[in-house]
């Protein structure tokens, strides 16, 4: 079956940040379903959709919660059309020294970083392949590739995203469904917002130097915008990208490779 006319994605954390760019690049040629945990903080998202002509469906869900998931995944599974383009934007970043990282934040990072995609996937994969086609995103990052200091709970979880990603790449290569992962650097969104007044109070730098500390990872000098990962996620979700799979695409200003 080629690509549906207007296929329905579903985006998760679709509230802010990378989740409502997302929104508004697919908005113009796809269905929605905005998944997020509070109906007031997806409001912007579904007036950014509506602005772009989308038919928009609003599912409220804790991903970190198991019974939360196991609702969604049965609410998703009475949809039809269903599902056919799965961005697994949601996600955490906590930060702790290994010995301050405890038992309850491994959990909840792995929980919404790694298991809710696994299972959303598990969830709608199938019935991409009977349809003969499909489109899983998965936001990792540049964490799973490479990882960073006080980190180890974030970034395992997202390198076992990039596993999971290529995982299921491989078993669905010839069903007419890729999956690919985006690895973004440092990006300009509220979980940078917080690890800079983290870096801030725990260093006695200024906001404006802590935040440079982080614009200096990248070789650009500069975070990276939401913009622009929303962008590729529209990319890989089209059929102009129906060659790419198994892929774990950094967009972070050469960081990983220069």
């Amino acid at each position: 079956m080629s690509r549906p006319e207007r296929p329905l994605a579903l985006v998760t954390g679709a509230s802010r940040g990378i989740g409502l760019e997302i929104v508004g690049v697919l908005a113009p040629d796809y269905d929605l379903v905005l998944v997020g945990r509070r109906p007031e903080t997806l409001a912007a998202a579904t007036e950014r959709a509506y602005r772009r002509a989308a038919t928009v469906t609003t599912l409220i869900a804790d991903l970190t919660d198991a019974s939360d998931r196991e609702r969604l995944a049965a609410r998703l599974g009475e949809l039809d059309p269903p599902v056919q383009v799965l961005v697994n934007n949601a996600g955490v970043a906590g930060s702790a020294p290994l010995h301050r990282t405890d038992d309850a934040l491994w959990a909840r990072t792995l929980e919404l970083n790694l298991t809710a995609p696994f299972e959303l996937a598990r969830a709608l994969a199938p019935a991409m392949a009977k349809r003969n086609w499909g489109r899983i995103v998965n936001v990792a990052s540049t964490a799973g590739l490479k990882g960073y200091r006080y980190t180890a709970a974030y970034s395992a979880s997202k390198a076992g995203l990039v596993g999971l990603t290529r995982a299921l790449a491989a078993e669905l290569v010839d069903k007419g469904v890729t999956v690919n992962a985006i690895c973004p650097g440092f990006t300009d969104t509220d979980i940078v917002a917080d690890a800079v007044r983290n870096i801030a109070d725990k260093t006695g730098r200024s906001p404006t130097e802590a935040r440079a500390s982080l614009e200096r990872f990248s070789p650009l000098g500069r975070l990276v915008a939401p913009t622009e990962v929303a962008a590729l996620v529209g990319f890989l979700a089209s059929e102009a990208a129906a060659s790419i799979t198994g892929q774990a695409l950094a967009i972070d200003g050469g960081e990983t490779t220069l």
